[in-house]
C-alpha cells in the first residue's frame, strides 16, 4: 500500500510571504472545538457571557497587557466563537524579521499575529481546562481566521460586524440553529444559560 504524505499535511490558510509580524491591524476570528457552544449566549440581541466566555473576555485583554507592540479595537465573545480586532504598531527599526508563515511549523515568530493568537488559545484553554482537570481537552479549533484591515473603510465595516454580531446571532451560519454547531461544553455537558 503506497503512503501518500500530502494528505495529512496542514495546509497554512495565512498568506503567502506577508510578515504577520509588522505593524497594521487584523481581525481574527476562532471558533470552538466543533463549535460548542461553551461561552454562554445569545439574549435579545446581546450576548450574556458564563464563567468560560469571561475568561475569554479577560485573556483577550491581556493579551495587550502583556504585550507593548499590541493595541486591542473592538472584539465580541459569542457562543461559539470569538471576533477580535488587534493591531501590532510600529516595531523598533534593526528588528529582525522574516515571514511568520515559517513559523507554522517551526519556532514561534516573537509578535507575529500567529504566535499571538496560539498563546491567547493557549491561555484560555489552561483556565478553563484547569479547574476541572481535563488538560487535554479542546476548546478551539484547530486553526482560526485572519484578515488583514487594509484602509479605513474595511476597518469600519469589520467594527460594525463585530459589534453587530450579537443581533444578527439568529442568522449566523456559526449558530447551531442555522449551522449544526452543537450546543454543549467541551465535555459534552449542557451548560447552563449564565454559567
Amino acid at each position: 500500500m503506497s503512503h501518500d504524505s500530502n494528505k495529512n499535511q496542514r495546509h497554512s490558510i495565512r498568506l503567502k510571504d506577508y510578515d504577520y509580524s509588522q505593524a497594521g491591524a487584523y481581525f481574527v476570528t476562532i471558533c470552538t472545538h466543533n463549535k460548542e457552544c461553551i461561552f454562554g449566549k445569545v439574549v435579545n440581541g446581546e450576548m450574556v457571557s458564563n464563567e468560560y466566555g469571561r475568561v475569554v473576555e479577560e485573556e483577550w485583554a491581556k493579551t495587550a497587557e502583556i504585550r507593548k507592540k499590541v493595541a486591542l479595537d473592538v472584539s465580541v465573545v459569542m457562543p461559539n466563537h470569538f471576533h477580535g480586532i488587534l493591531v501590532i504598531v510600529d516595531k523598533c527599526r534593526g528588528t529582525v524579521h522574516r515571514a511568520p508563515t515559517l513559523e507554522q511549523f517551526a519556532k514561534p515568530t516573537s509578535g507575529s499575529l500567529p504566535t499571538i493568537v496560539r498563546y491567547f488559545k493557549s491561555a484560555v484553554t489552561r483556565r478553563i481546562n484547569d479547574p476541572r482537570g481535563t488538560p487535554y481537552m479542546a476548546v478551539w479549533q484547530r486553526n482560526y481566521y485572519e484578515h488583514v484591515i487594509r484602509n479605513e473603510d474595511d476597518l469600519d465595516e469589520i467594527r460594525e460586524y463585530i459589534v453587530n454580531n450579537p443581533l444578527k446571532w439568529d442568522l449566523d451560519s456559526e449558530n447551531p440553529n442555522n449551522a449544526g454547531a452543537t450546543w454543549g461544553s467541551p465535555q459534552g455537558e449542557v451548560p447552563s444559560p449564565l454559567r
